[in-house]
């Protein structure tokens, strides 16, 4: 139904990859500053972990807490990934959750693969999407002053944040070309987050072990968990959404850096209350709901 269609939203696409493949082109063709690049990739690490640690498994699940000073930059990498305030990330996360693989779901992987990955921000919201989010309560979202002030002033920080500053920062420092920090350190960068961040909702929902829960789209994917810091355990993610993992298992081995870094501040007393799974707990689900065969399988990696 073209009729559904966000046309702003396709347009602002087009335009956005179109600025990317100018970026990439001029990383590729040797015309950007050596500098930039790892500036960028840096910026791709501090905007991926104020997703995962941050508006993921912070404030969508609460599934640890963590002190002011923490929260803040938290909520300052996650103005850098651009990708709607905490409050809306979480919001549309807890919908997702709720109502998995539903009409009720904003990125419904029944829906395609494309939908799952980018094609729900350019189609208007299903009404089941909308009366799930009217059904359930983020009240508790909004107790968090950051979260608050976040939200009421998100426009002209996420213009700052998210393209202002890593356009000056290569710009003042190392003499960068300033329409080449723009499309490198700004565009490229800022695309390729979310893409790295989609894939998530797409590509571990189609590929990979389903060792908690074989019913479920949700699966062990180790490309998406590399990509997006740790967050492609989801086939256990999706059974135990509380856990502060979001895996079984976490370190570099399994590619799971936000865990490593939650349980780093957690030592130094900046992160506490982490929640998780019991080993006897997950055992007995893999037992009652597990594919044994992947189970095997994945023991073995």
């Amino acid at each position: 139904d073209w009729s559904k269609v966000v046309w702003r939203n396709v347009i602002l696409f087009v335009v956005l990859h179109s600025y990317t493949v100018y970026g990439l082109y001029l990383v590729f063709s040797g015309q950007t500053n050596w500098r930039t690049i790892p500036f960028s990739i840096f910026l791709y690490w501090l905007a991926g972990l104020g997703i995962t640690m941050g508006a993921h498994r912070l404030w969508a699940h609460k599934s640890y807490k963590a002190t002011f000073p923490i929260r803040f930059v938290l909520m300052l990498m996650q103005t850098l990934a651009f990708q709607n305030s905490i409050y809306e990330w979480s919001r549309d996360h807890r919908v997702h959750h709720k109502y998995t693989e539903t009409d009720g779901d904003p990125h419904n992987a029944k829906r395609g693969f494309f939908f799952a990955h980018m094609g729900w921000l350019m189609y208007r919201k299903h009404p089941d999407v909308i009366k799930g989010g009217k059904a359930l309560d983020f009240s508790d979202l909004m107790e968090d002053p950051i979260v608050r002030w976040q939200r009421k002033n998100y426009l002209w920080m996420v213009f700052l944040v998210c393209f202002v500053v890593p356009t000056l920062i290569p710009y003042y420092f190392w003499n960068e070309s300033f329409v080449t920090a723009l499309m490198v350190a700004g565009f490229m960068r800022y695309t390729l987050v979310l893409h790295f961040t989609w894939t998530v909702n797409s590509l571990a929902h189609y590929v990979g072990a389903r060792p908690y829960d074989k019913t479920m789209y949700a699966s062990e994917n180790p490309l998406v968990a590399y990509l997006a810091l740790g967050e492609g355990w989801h086939n256990f993610h999706h059974v135990f959404p509380y856990d502060y993992r979001a895996a079984e298992f976490g370190g570099v081995n399994t590619n799971n850096v936000t865990t490593g870094i939650i349980e780093f501040f957690n030592r130094l007393g900046q992160t506490y209350d982490l929640k998780a799974a019991s080993n006897s707990l997950i055992e007995r689900r893999i037992q009652r709901t597990g594919d044994q065969t992947m189970r095997r399988y994945y023991s073995k990696k």
